[in-house]
């Protein structure tokens, strides 16, 4: 009898779970679990790595190259976007005056290969967001910067799934 009701609730609790495809936050509900926020459940590497491979189809049709992924602006990217995060603010002064120079600087990528940053908070996904970003002139100005060779991508959520974004793009030599 107690296999059959533990049965029976697993199962209630897996019919519960919303199947949103593409949904960046979704909340599953089981006997025990009081009603709460939307807990986030995004795979934050696969959306970041999305962000770049949409920038470089974007980059590649235009005659760029494809820019490489850089584990220090990826740092810098998501120290950012963890501080809009954090003070629900958009901005590309962080909350101690920095700027994406001195950011990435911190992050230990060279002060003069630095190039440009492009934020974003609320799209859902990363196809979302780069749209947006392509549709922004001077957002679009920097994915399509020939003289860029590196990104770095940081996509944060907020406690109730709000994802703030950040671009890092670098000139350095790889």
């Amino acid at each position: 009898m107690k296999r059959f009701v533990r049965r029976a609730v697993v199962t209630a609790a897996l019919i519960a779970v919303p199947t949103m495809v593409g949904a960046p936050a979704f909340a599953a509900a089981t006997a025990e679990t009081p009603k709460k926020k939307p807990a986030v459940a995004v795979d934050q590497v696969a959306y970041e790595t999305e962000v770049v491979k949409l920038t470089n189809a974007e980059r590649t049709a235009a005659g760029c190259q494809a820019l490489r992924i850089d584990n220090r602006l990826i740092a810098s990217a998501r120290a950012h976007s963890t501080d809009m995060a954090n003070t629900r603010t958009m901005s590309h002064t962080g909350s101690d005056g920095s700027n994406f120079v001195t950011r990435e600087v911190r992050a230990g990528y060279p002060k003069r290969d630095a190039a440009a940053e492009n934020i974003a908070y609320g799209y859902k996904s990363p196809q979302q967001v780069v749209t947006a970003w392509m549709n922004s002139s001077g957002h679009r100005k920097n994915i399509l910067n020939c003289a860029s060779t590196e990104i770095g991508v940081g996509v944060v959520f907020t406690s109730s799934g709000t994802p703030y974004w950040t671009q890092n793009f670098g000139r350095g030599k790889g």
